[in-house]
Parts: C-alpha cells; sequence; structure tokens
C-alpha cells in the first residue's frame, strides 16, 4: 500500500485515494483569509494567557502575515492537505518546525472551521448589503423619473389596473427591503464567537474567549460547545436570505422578459445587454433576464443542500458537515453577482411610454374606479359592481374602450352613472385616486420612494458596521502579544 503522508497524529498517512475523498482544500481555499485571521487572533490570546511563550507567538505571528502577503501576491503555494487549516499548519511547520504546533493549543478544526464560515458568512452580507442599497437607490431614482409613466399591472397574468411605472418599480423595491431585513437577521446570528470551545466540550487549558470575541469584534460567545461544532443554522439563515433575494430578482427579471417581447412590447433592451441569436439576425433576446430567473434556481438548491446534510446528524461535529463548503461559498458571490447584473441591466432598459398608455387605455382596467365611484353616490359597491360590469360589456359590444364611454351609453345602461362618475375611467384619474397608504396615487409612490431611499440608507449603514477582515487583519498585525 503506497502511504501518501504522515497524518497529524504521527500515525501511517491517509491512502492517496482516500485523501483525495475526504479534501476540501479545493474548495476551502476560498477561506484562506478568514483562517489567517482567526489564527492570528487566536495566538494573540495565547500569548496573552500565557499559555504559549509571546517570542514564539511572534514568529508564527510573522510567518502567518508572511502567508497572507503571499496570498495577496498570488505567489503562495500551499501543501496537498486536506483542507486550508491543515495546509497552512503545514506551511507553518515548513518554516518554523515543531514550535508552529504552539497555534493549535486549545483549538481544534471543528471550533476552527465554524469560526472561518462565521466570518467568510459576517464579510459576505456585508457585500451584499451593500449591493442592495445601491439597487434600492437605482429603483428610487428610476421611480422618481417615471411618476407619470403609466402601465397596466396584473393579476393571473391579466390586465387588472392602471398603475404608475413608479408604483410598478417601487413594487419590486419593496421585495428588496424585505431582502436587507433577512440579511440583518443574518448577521445577528452570526455574531456569537465560536473559538474557544474545542472538538466539542472545551478545553482544560486556561485559554480567555473574551479577548478573541474583542480582536474578531464578535459581540458575544456562544453558549455550548456541544451545539457549536454542529451548528449550521446561520448557514441556512445566509442561503435562505440569498434564495429569497434572488427569487425577488427572478420575478422582476420575468416581468422585464415579458415586457420585451412584442406580444407586450412596453420595453426596448439596449444593445450593450441584448443578446443576439446565432441564427436569426434579426432577434435581440433578454438573455440577461433569463439567466437571472435561472440562476435563482442554484440559490433554491443551495437551501436544499445544507437542509438535507444536516437532517438527522447527531449531536455535535460529524465530517458530514464538510458538503457545506461548496454551496456555502458559491452563495455569496452568486446574491452579489445577480443583483448587481439586475441593476445594471434595469438602467439599460427603457419603456415606450405611449405603448404603455395605449395599452391602458384601451382596455377596461379602470372598471374598478368607476364603480367605487358609484359606490362614493351611496350606492352598495356590489350593486355599483354588477352596474360597471354590464357598462363594460356594453363598451366590448360596440368596440370602445372604457376611457373613451360617453354619458349617453352609460345612462342606457343605469341612469346612476353621471359625468362625474364616468371622469374616474380616465387612466390618469384612475390611478390618482389611489390616494390610500400602498396605492398607486402620486402622493402614496413619493412615500414608497421614501421608503427604498431609507431602507437603502440603512443596509448602507448596516454594511459599514460589519467589520471586515482586511480592517481586523491590520489591527491584529499590531495587536500586543
Amino acid at each position: 500500500m503506497t502511504i501518501a503522508k504522515t497524518a497529524a497524529s504521527g500515525g501511517p498517512g491517509l491512502h492517496p485515494e482516500v485523501l483525495a475523498f475526504t479534501s476540501s482544500l479545493a474548495l476551502d481555499k476560498a477561506l484562506l483569509t478568514e483562517d489567517l485571521v482567526g489564527s492570528i487572533a487566536h495566538l494573540t490570546m495565547l500569548s496573552r494567557t500565557r499559555l504559549i511563550p509571546s517570542e514564539d507567538a511572534r514568529a508564527i505571528r510573522e510567518q502567518l502575515v508572511a502567508i497572507w502577503k503571499a496570498a495577496q501576491a498570488g505567489t503562495l503555494v500551499l501543501a496537498e492537505e486536506e483542507d486550508v487549516h491543515m495546509a497552512v499548519e503545514a506551511e507553518l511547520t515548513r518554516v518554523l518546525g515543531e514550535r508552529a504546533g504552539l497555534l493549535h493549543t486549545a483549538r481544534s478544526r471543528n471550533d476552527q472551521v465554524a469560526l472561518d464560515l462565521r466570518l467568510h458568512v459576517r464579510e459576505k452580507v456585508a457585500e451584499a448589503l451593500g449591493v442592495l442599497a445601491t439597487l434600492l437607490d437605482a429603483l428610487a431614482a428610476r421611480a422618481e423619473a417615471e411618476r407619470d409613466t403609466l402601465i397596466p399591472s396584473y393579476t393571473h397574468r391579466q390586465r387588472a389596473q392602471p398603475i404608475s411605472l413608479a408604483y410598478l418599480l417601487c413594487g419590486y423595491g419593496a421585495m428588496f427591503t424585505r431582502d436587507v431585513d433577512a440579511l440583518g437577521f443574518v448577521l445577528e446570528q452570526v455574531a456569537s464567537l465560536p473559538l474557544g470551545v474545542g472538538a466539542i466540550g472545551g478545553t482544560s487549558l486556561p485559554i480567555d474567549r473574551e479577548v478573541t470575541r474583542e480582536l474578531l469584534r464578535f459581540p458575544r460567545v456562544t453558549m455550548n460547545g456541544l451545539d457549536t461544532v454542529g451548528d449550521r443554522d446561520f448557514a441556512m439563515d445566509f442561503a435562505y436570505a440569498a434564495m429569497r433575494s434572488l427569487l425577488h430578482a427572478s420575478r422582476v427579471a420575468t416581468d422585464f422578459y415579458d415586457f420585451a417581447s412584442p406580444e407586450f412590447g412596453f420595453v426596448k433592451l439596449d444593445g450593450e445587454i441584448a443578446c443576439g441569436s446565432s441564427m436569426m439576425p434579426q432577434k435581440r433576446n433578454p438573455d440577461v433576464f433569463e439567466l437571472i430567473r435561472g440562476k435563482s434556481g442554484r440559490a433554491v438548491g443551495n437551501l436544499n443542500t445544507l437542509a438535507v446534510l444536516v437532517k438527522g446528524l447527531p449531536g455535535g461535529y460529524s465530517r458530514d458537515l464538510q458538503e457545506d463548503r461548496q454551496v456555502l461559498l458559491e452563495t455569496g458571490p452568486l446574491l452579489t453577482s445577480v443583483l448587481s447584473m439586475l441593476n445594471l441591466a434595469l438602467g439599460k432598459v427603457y419603456f415606450d411610454k405611449e405603448r404603455c398608455f395605449a395599452a391602458v387605455e384601451s382596455d377596461y382596467m379602470q372598471a374598478t374606479d368607476v364603480a367605487e365611484a358609484l359606490a362614493m353616490k351611496g350606492i352598495p359597491f356590489r350593486t355599483a359592481y354588477k352596474a360597471t360590469g354590464a357598462l363594460v360589456r356594453a363598451c366590448q359590444e360596440r368596440g370602445l374602450p372604457l376611457a373613451k364611454v360617453t354619458l349617453e351609453l352609460a345612462q342606457s345602461v343605469d341612469p346612476r352613472f353621471d359625468a362625474e362618475v364616468l371622469k374616474s375611467a380616465d387612466p390618469r384619474r384612475a390611478v390618482e385616486r389611489k390616494a390610500n397608504a400602498g396605492g398607486t396615487g402620486p402622493a402614496s409612490v413619493e412615500k414608497q420612494i421614501a421608503g427604498l431611499k431609507s431602507h437603502a440608507a440603512r443596509a448602507r449603514e448596516m454594511a459599514a458596521a460589519v467589520p471586515r477582515l482586511g480592517a481586523i487583519f491590520d489591527s491584529l498585525q499590531e495587536a500586543a502579544l
């Protein structure tokens, strides 16, 4: 039998095929930054508690910093190990020999992984919040510019009521404001420092978790080691928040996919985002919106993978949890790339205002407004509803849009119709009349735009409050040992 290498315990190493099967190095190289930051913080705590000599701590820190700089320069070559944590330890050992092992005092890979993943999620949430803030500001600005553009709204994908385009854009923004809240919840879930619980039950060595907590800027420490090393709730929370946000992006993309079709004809796509056909030269395809919609499925799969992964696991750590790497490491970049592309694409879409208004004016979407205007005269709404339905049928028989109905025709259907009631058949008037909170009326839309801006500002504040890895690393280089 071929021996791959010496195991960490000092015994025979893993068979090469077993090592290849069990290794996560190819994936968790992406956690190198998190691993180095966590290691320096742990090292600092060990030195301050006199668990390792300060001279050795300085030597180890110097090499951890050297690894960081080599990684930044693109010159770092890590040994083929089971994971990035062992690869870093192997590099330290290559340079420092036996004393490199001091770094692993009072630490298990179980709590080390738990820390790295939380640091990763915290960083990616901050990035996503910044992208969401940009998207919300863009939607608010576009809504301000489209206050007077009217467009049909849809239920069951049938024309429903006239709305302003600003209202539609605010509706999209409302979904993304909830994503800001969801990511805020994720930040709360990763706010506990896991490092210091060891493999499962803590350590007999006199460590000080509060030192590490302060260095890594966590608000608190985890409560129970057995729970800590097997906990992936925070990962599922992040995957859920990302999935939900991408489902929102998918819904927006589907609208624009439809709007760009000749059957709707509401928008034109800038050549910078419209893709051509390999065979049909006349085609301008909404590939960007199709791919946004398609990529949302990956986010659904990521959450499902994590949920199935933890289902049925016993308490504590199991190696099954290594399979969280691929989906968790993909989640952040997938979320930010899709939201960034949606923002870019929406800025390259131009509405045909005349076509949109023609779709509104040529239909019967103001029927509810006419019925409500009748109800305002003291007529029971269900009676007004039936009378307006009869009026719509009379207009349809004559090929007459509701906006063009005459008083004579209306009163021939029901004498209770008058000129004032029929004013509500004007699409613009129909939009203006919906003044209630949450409606498409101008005053309501202004409040909604302000709400988008407020959430964008909040997202930026939340992102700015997240301790970033680069800043923590800089502070750790100067921290007293």
